[in-house]
This record gives C-alpha cells, sequence and structure tokens, in this order.
C-alpha cells in the first residue's frame, strides 16, 4: 500500500492561544481560510464528525467527513478521513502549533494519506493539496497577525 505524507509549516507571530483560537473557530473559515472554506458541523472534540468542504487549487473541490481523534487545546488537532470507502485513500491530518521564543509559533500541518487509490492521486496530492496546505498556512498567519489583540 503506497503511501504519501504532505507537510507544510509557517512561523506566525502571535500566542498558540491566538492561532488555535483561529483554527479551533470553524464558523470563521468562510472569512479567511481558502483551502478549507467550510466546515459545516461539530466542533474540535474527540469522537466529533465533521463535514469539511476542500477546494485545493487547480483541482477539484470535494466535502468530505471525517472523524477528530485528537484535541490538545493551542497545540494540536488531527483528525481522520477517507475517499469513497475505508481503504481507498485514508487521510490522517494534524494542525500543530508549536511555541517559539518571542511570542511566535511555528503552525504546521501534516497529512498522511494511505490507501489502494494513492497511486492514482499522487500528483494530485503532491501538487493541489500541498498548495493548499500553503495557502490555508499563509492565510492563517495573515489572519492572526493582523489583528493580535484577538479582533476580528
Amino acid at each position: 500500500m503506497l503511501m504519501i505524507e504532505l507537510h507544510a509549516e509557517v512561523e506566525i507571530t502571535a500566542t498558540a492561544e491566538r492561532v488555535w483560537r483561529e483554527l479551533a473557530d470553524f464558523t470563521s473559515y468562510p472569512q479567511w481560510n481558502p483551502f478549507t472554506p467550510r466546515i459545516s458541523s461539530g466542533q474540535p472534540r474527540i469522537g466529533e464528525c465533521l463535514k469539511v468542504r476542500f477546494e485545493p487549487p487547480g483541482a477539484r473541490a470535494v466535502t468530505l467527513r471525517v472523524k477528530v481523534i485528537d484535541v490538545k487545546p493551542n497545540h494540536e488537532l488531527r483528525w481522520r478521513g477517507h475517499l469513497l470507502a475505508s481503504g481507498v485513500i485514508e487521510g490522517d491530518h494534524s494542525f500543530v502549533i508549536r511555541l517559539l521564543e518571542g511570542n511566535r509559533v511555528l503552525f504546521i500541518q501534516r497529512e498522511v494519506f494511505k490507501g489502494l487509490l494513492v497511486p492514482l492521486f499522487a500528483r494530485t496530492l503532491a501538487s493541489h493539496v500541498q498548495l493548499g496546505y500553503e495557502e490555508m498556512n499563509l492565510a492563517l498567519k495573515q489572519r492572526c497577525e493582523a489583528s493580535p489583540a484577538g479582533v476580528g
């Protein structure tokens, strides 16, 4: 079974609490998140099922159901989802907030895709989805740094 791992990170001048507040506020995603503009249901709680809209640049948009598998406020959010059926294409996605010195954090998105059809989607994942992660990270950075006091 083929596996692909994607990774994108950005340094943000903001507190971990500020970054977490934006990441965990799914209702604000349409205002700032170009890659994941909508999470229709659920909260960032372990066991919660979320309906997530992904819009990778240059590729077809897709809405998937994912299950939250780990939540560490101000540090990490993880979910797992699959396309079509379990074992076809599965993704284990993590958002990590790592503390740096001087009121800064490193925000990391990482996803491991595995399954029978991963070879067919490898090019799309490595290009369009990767670019989507990078665009989301930049948008999160801009949002957090634009109003560090938590306004907006």
